[in-house]
């Protein structure tokens, strides 16, 4: 097999894990610890501003070189296994990256990971993010255990029988009929925002959109239809027969999934919509026979990184019971513990109006410190400056377009962007951290990681092993607040269940 990378300080370094690694594990050979040239320099450029930049082996060998940079290559179109998914499942040798350039380029991003304001904590962020990549190919490879039998049953319960040419199931035919008749019409398309809108119109109804927040406020025989065909709707095109047929083989969904793909360092996929899996459509999640799945689900996770990077010693002790938001009410809302919630998220999503006001002015005359963390991260985005996440992800400079307009709006918006990016780019180096520890722990267990979603993990494992899979998950989800924040009173609890079906995890 052709070298795909060199052996320093125990890792494996290579250009890229996504092309590296997947040959390497179909031949038998899992990498226990790597360092991602790419994702490193996607980190090590964001910190300077650079985001967007080429971050390639070749890019970064030619800056060092002082040799002009090339791009990087464009995004691989997503396809289903077995229809040209990349390099996941297929038999090509790992890349012959030169050893020599490899070493330098390694040598030097050392280099300025040592120059940053915090180095130890952006060295958890790149182990982090590089044991991330190893686990994102291997759940790749193993797939998420997927019945497609009680899918296909599921399916029917739901749509009807699928069209004999190729339109819309049954029950979706009928509401369409059904709102049509609402209406008055005759040919409407239910699916197309335009048209519902110019019905409505016609109706003496003026809406913004056809989301569905803006329909259920409208007094109309057709919204019910409307929001019960959108839900249907969404469940045929992402999740019906088609997606079934193309990404479910020999049992397993396999999805590919991209480290860092978000700009706060959360996943994403590449085709297959594996981080939008309707609750519905979990049914079809089905532990093989005589193994579980546990499924863990972090509670309250942004609220307590708040708590645990702002350094306000009261919002951390409310964070230290079970239920942050009861103790945050019984501290400083009288009780109220709806009130104390709206005005914690108030103050992380930038919500100003409404109930928020006054929930807002308590939270900020009790908790001032924590208070004052993200409205500093909001004055920074809204005047163009850069924030970092605690371990040092930082986000698109202004000059990067995000959807911000640029007038005074727009200038808020980034505000509110890099008020939340503060807090949910520390979630997900939590959620990456509890991710990395939990697969070293369970190494020779014979469990396999299968799902990862923001702060969900699950785990596919033998019967006889679930108690020790869930006791492996508490302790990463410590040993994950023990990494990033040392000392803290802040604990992160964290849900867990063992379940033979994805739908009956709490």
């Amino acid at each position: 097999m052709q070298n795909a990378a060199v052996e320093v300080d125990g890792r494996r370094v290579w250009g890229s894990t996504a092309t590296s690694y997947p040959p390497l594990l179909r031949a038998g050979v899992r990498v226990a610890r790597c360092h991602d040239i790419e994702l490193t320099e996607a980190l090590l450029l964001g910190y300077d501003g650079r985001w967007g930049e080429p971050r390639s082996l070749a890019a970064a060998h030619a800056r060092l070189a002082g040799t002009p940079v090339p791009p990087d290559p464009p995004p691989r179109a997503a396809a289903p296994p077995g229809d040209g998914q990349g390099t996941l499942f297929d038999n090509a040798p790992p890349p012959a990256d030169d050893p020599e350039i490899l070493s330098k380029v390694y040598s030097q991003q050392l280099s300025r990971m040592v120059a940053v304001d915090h180095p130890g904590r952006f060295k958890l962020l790149v182990a982090a993010e590089c044991a991330g990549a190893l686990i994102a190919v291997e759940m790749g490879a193993v797939g998420l255990p997927w019945r497609a039998d009680i899918h296909h049953k599921l399916l029917v319960e739901l749509l009807g029988e699928p069209s004999a040419v190729g339109g819309p199931p049954r029950r979706l035919a009928e509401l369409t009929a059904r709102i049509n008749d609402a209406f008055g019409v005759r040919s409407l398309h239910p699916e197309s925002p335009a048209e519902v809108l110019r019905a409505f119109a016609r109706a003496g109804i003026q809406l913004p959109n056809t989301r569905a927040w803006s329909l259920r406020d409208v007094d109309h025989p057709a919204v019910p239809l409307l929001l019960e065909y959108k839900e249907l709707y969404r469940i045929w095109t992402a999740h019906g027969w088609a997606w079934c047929d193309a990404w479910v083989r020999d049992g397993r969904f396999r999805a590919e999934y991209v480290p860092g793909g978000v700009v706060s360092g959360r996943w994403a996929t590449r085709g297959g919509g594996a981080l939008q899996i309707p609750k519905v459509v979990r049914r079809a999640v089905v532990a093989d026979p005589g193994w579980k799945l546990v499924v863990a689900d972090a509670g309250q996770l942004e609220p307590r990184v708040l708590a645990a990077v702002s350094g306000d010693a009261r919002l951390a002790a409310a964070a230290a019971s079970g239920d942050l938001y009861a103790a945050l009410a019984t501290d400083s809302f009288a009780g109220d513990r709806a009130k104390a919630k709206v005005a914690l998220l108030g103050a992380m999503y930038g919500q100003t109006g409404g109930a928020a006001i006054p929930a807002l002015a308590t939270l900020r005359r009790h908790y001032p410190t924590a208070f004052d963390y993200v409205e500093a991260a909001a004055r920074t985005g809204e005047g163009g400056g850069l924030v970092r996440s605690w371990l040092g992800r930082t986000c698109p400079p202004s000059s990067v377009p995000l959807g911000f307009s640029e007038d005074g709006a727009g200038a808020r918006a980034r505000g509110r962007f890099t008020r939340n990016f503060v807090i949910q780019a520390t979630a997900a180096e939590w959620a990456l951290t509890l991710l990395a520890t939990l697969r070293g722990r369970l190494a020779g267990t014979g469990a396999e990681l299968v799902f990862f979603q923001h702060d969900e993990v699950m785990v596919h494992c033998p019967a006889d092993r679930a108690g020790e899979v869930a006791d492996a998950v508490h302790w990463a989800a410590t040993r994950a607040g023990e990494l990033l924040f040392g000392d803290t009173a802040v604990r992160f609890p964290i849900e867990v269940s063992v379940v033979d079906c994805y739908a009956d995890a709490k």
